[in-house]
This record gives structure tokens, C-alpha cells and sequence, in this order.
């Protein structure tokens, strides 16, 4: 059974920067992409960044040049490091092995002045 726990969020003022963490279990790590997805207040959850089991990553386009998603396959875990954070980037920030169905609870992110 995948378990997936999402943490490091917070609030925020614009500008500023939040490392989240997501922790997997239940999987072979390693071998498995993986994806940060987010979802905010009356919209659809859409897929923020992936990593690929051998490092390789893509962005979606409004986050490209600010969050950088990596893993740590001794710990596995994966992260989201967001810096120059909009108000348009408030969500809940779930973590997605790519292969599996399953969602942790999602960390939530508000960024406000």
C-alpha cells in the first residue's frame, strides 16, 4: 500500500520561499517518477513538477526558473523548493508517486502579505 506524507507548508508573504518534503512508503522508490501536484480553493488539481526515477525533471510553465522538485532515494523522499512565491501560488501541494493512484493529505501553502 502506498503511503504518502506531505509537510513543510505554510504561511507566506509574496516573495518569500517554503521547502516542502514528501515522504513515500510502500513502494520501491527508487524505480518510481514522481510528481508535485497542487490544488487551489475552486480549482482543478493540476501537476506543478516531476522527477523522473533518474533525475531528469519538468515544470510546469508558471513555476519554471522558481520551484526546483528533487529527490533523495536513500531517504525516499521527495521535495519542492519554491522560492519567489506568488499569491496565485496558494494551494494544497500533494505528492504523487506516478504510477499509483494514491494521494497523501497535501500540505497547504498560502501566500499573503
Amino acid at each position: 500500500q502506498v503511503r504518502l506524507v506531505e509537510s513543510g507548508g505554510g504561511l507566506v508573504q509574496p516573495g518569500g520561499s517554503l521547502r516542502l518534503s514528501c515522504a513515500a512508503s510502500g513502494i520501491i522508490f527508487s524505480i518510481n517518477g514522481m510528481g508535485w501536484y497542487r490544488q487551489a480553493p475552486g480549482k482543478q488539481r493540476e501537476l506543478v513538477a516531476t522527477i523522473a526515477s533518474g533525475g531528469s525533471t519538468n515544470y510546469q510553465d508558471s513555476v519554471k526558473g522558481r520551484f526546483t522538485i528533487s529527490r533523495d532515494n536513500a531517504k525516499n523522499t521527495i521535495y519542492l523548493e519554491m522560492n519567489s512565491l506568488k499569491v496565485e501560488d496558494t494551494a494544497v501541494y500533494y505528492c504523487r508517486a506516478l504510477a499509483f493512484a494514491s494521494w497523501g493529505q497535501g500540505t497547504q501553502v498560502t501566500v499573503s502579505s
